[in-house]
């Protein structure tokens, strides 16, 4: 792995908030993922499942994480199996975890090698009488890939059918939104990072650069401070591209006069960034670009504020409406009829901003964190309003990541990453 080791102790400390919630007499069970086949002998590269590194900091393929408080034997209450490695492994793959770096990594002083997992499970769930399977049910999921978590439930329906099934996922959507010191720490890592490319990217543009370039230059910066690249596909839009929401092909050349959209995030130890700025081609705004771009600041501004402990997010993202439809209104691009004739369902602001305002960040980018309790101390969200105009060639985005505090605002993730427009302006100016 490219990044610092991770004190065991969040691992630790993860595996018992989640036993705690346990039923009594219960298993749970976690797996890698699958290393994903593209044709021949290639793969894509191997992305640990976030739930057993959540659990464990492993983060390597073809390991399990067993789970069983109530064992009759102390050293059954937690096992992590991992690959056997050997000589040809260390030569060919590179080396993977012994025994005692399994501990080291998770804190779990039972490590087993996997050819262990079928006979010792088997003992373990004639003790048990509950299993609890990991399912995804993130509200964006859309999987159709058979997974190796989903291979290993119909593998235990088969061998344990007298047994009662539980789910782990709501338990893990309630740990994971709430985030430890130390996992900020690591996100604060990412956002350092994102923003060391973003500053990068103010030197590098002018007119006439390419999309691509650019997102070259990000990746760079990424990896050259041991990140493995980008939180997720980056989105590198001038001109009208920007009004592609989820545009990626990234492959057009910057124009001068045009705007940039840059929706860019690093990792760091599988924890994501998730950041947007727009800055102008060639280095300035126009008087119209600029109206524009502060109406988003302002409306980001003032969402960030809304996010305090108690805040319901279905209710958040209807006052973000308020006070968009207001700067729309401003910029001449609703009417006092536009607004008054609106359907309720999808309100005349939203013709030209569509999507959410926020969604919970951390070992995903779109993250597990329930959406529909009250929001709490210590979870992390993006605010992310834009502005979308085809008729007038832009679109504008600005997003930030920040903590819920117990008490006043959140805490700026990317404070440090420059969005007024007078310095992205001087910045640009000063580097050209």
């Amino acid at each position: 792995m490219k990044y610092d080791p991770i004190d065991a102790s969040l691992f630790v400390e993860n595996r018992k908030k989640f036993m705690s919630r346990m039923k009594p007499k219960s298993i749970a069970v976690f797996n890698s993922n699958d290393i994903y086949p593209i044709s021949a002998d290639s793969t894509m590269p191997f992305e640990q499942h976030r739930d057993i590194f959540y659990l464990s900091g492993v983060d390597q393929e073809e390991s399990i994480l067993l789970l069983f408080p109530d064992a009759k034997k102390k050293e059954h209450r937690e096992i992590i199996f991992v690959r056997e490695t050997n000589d040809h492994i260390a030569v060919w793959e590179g080396e993977k975890l012994t025994k005692e770096q399994g501990t080291k990594v998770s804190g779990i002083k039972n490590v087993q090698w996997l050819s262990a997992f079928d006979k010792l499970f088997f003992e373990l769930m004639t003790e048990a009488e509950t299993i609890y399977f990991n399912t995804n049910e993130h509200y964006r999921q859309a999987v159709e890939t058979q997974t190796r978590e989903d291979r290993f439930i119909i593998s235990c329906k088969e061998k344990f059918p007298a047994h009662t099934v539980a789910k782990s996922n709501p338990i893990l959507q309630e740990l994971r939104g709430v985030k430890e010191p130390q996992e900020i720490a690591l996100m604060q890592k990412a956002c350092d990072i994102t923003e060391k490319g973003f500053r990068r990217i103010l030197q590098f543009t002018h007119p006439g650069v390419w999309e691509y370039e650019l997102e070259a230059e990000f990746l760079h910066e990424f990896i050259r401070n041991r990140s493995k690249g980008f939180a997720y596909t980056p989105i590198i839009a001038s001109g009208n591209n920007a009004n592609v929401l989820h545009y990626v092909v990234n492959n057009q050349q910057c124009k001068a006069g045009d705007l940039i959209l840059l929706d860019v995030g690093a990792e760091y130890a599988n924890y994501s960034s998730d950041m947007t700025r727009t800055i102008p081609v060639s280095g300035k705004f126009s008087k119209r670009q600029r109206e524009v771009y502060d109406a988003v600041l302002r409306v980001k501004d003032e969402a960030t504020k809304m996010l305090v402990p108690g805040t319901m997010w279905e209710e958040y993202h209807k006052e973000v409406g308020k006070i968009m439809t207001s700067e729309l209104l401003g910029l001449g691009l609703l009417d006092k009829a536009d607004v008054k004739n609106e359907n309720k369902d999808w309100p005349a602001y939203k013709k030209y901003f569509m999507h959410g305002t926020s969604h919970h960040i951390g070992l995903d980018t779109h993250d597990y964190g329930p959406l529909k309790s009250p929001m709490k101390a210590n979870n992390v969200f993006t605010v992310e309003p834009g502005i979308y105009i085809p008729d007038e060639g832009f679109g504008i985005r600005l997003e930030d990541d920040v903590v819920i505090q117990e008490k006043g605002e959140p805490l700026n993730l990317m404070k440090n990453i420059p969005i007024e427009a007078e310095e992205i302006e001087n910045l640009m100016q000063t580097n050209s």
